[in-house]
């Protein structure tokens, strides 16, 4: 059951990390390597599922939701989702693939519903970057790297 609600906590952190709210989901991935209650292959993959599926939010907001991006309310400030909007056009979807790093990615994923990225491509390579970003975190704390 411990294996599960921290399965859960961890997947729910991340997503929140992938979406406009604060979080750290790298972190909490780091503390549940180093407690080594858990075996990292399913922390890594809670991990990259809630973190994708916090960035499909963000492209979903884009996507549905561009006609209220005036308003106060709306998630993502003008001149962040501007900005995301300039480098998105200028590298294309490949720069969803270099969105590995933390910070920053929310309003690139919001700019890429706007533009209409298709959903598998964004799929695909949300999914590459951010997995590749927690196997590399996990790699590093188990002294793998």
């Amino acid at each position: 059951m411990d294996d599960l609600i921290s399965l859960a906590g961890l997947f729910a952190v991340a997503f929140v990390a992938a979406t406009i709210l604060p979080a750290q989901s790298e972190a909490a991935l780091v503390a549940l390597l180093i407690a080594g209650e858990h075996a990292p292959v399913p922390l890594v993959i809670a991990a990259t599922i809630g973190n994708v599926l916090g960035s499909v939010t963000n492209w979903l907001l884009g996507r549905w939701a561009q006609h209220y991006r005036h308003r106060r309310w709306f998630p993502v400030s003008e001149q962040a989702l501007d900005r995301a909007t300039r480098w998105y056009r200028r590298w294309g979807r490949w720069s969803l693939l270099l969105r590995w790093a933390p910070g920053g990615g929310g309003a690139l994923y919001v700019a890429a519903g706007v533009l209409r990225e298709p959903l598998g491509s964004f799929l695909l390579l949300v999914t590459a970057a951010k997995a590749g970003r927690y196997v590399v975190v996990a790699a590093i704390t188990l002294g793998f790297l």
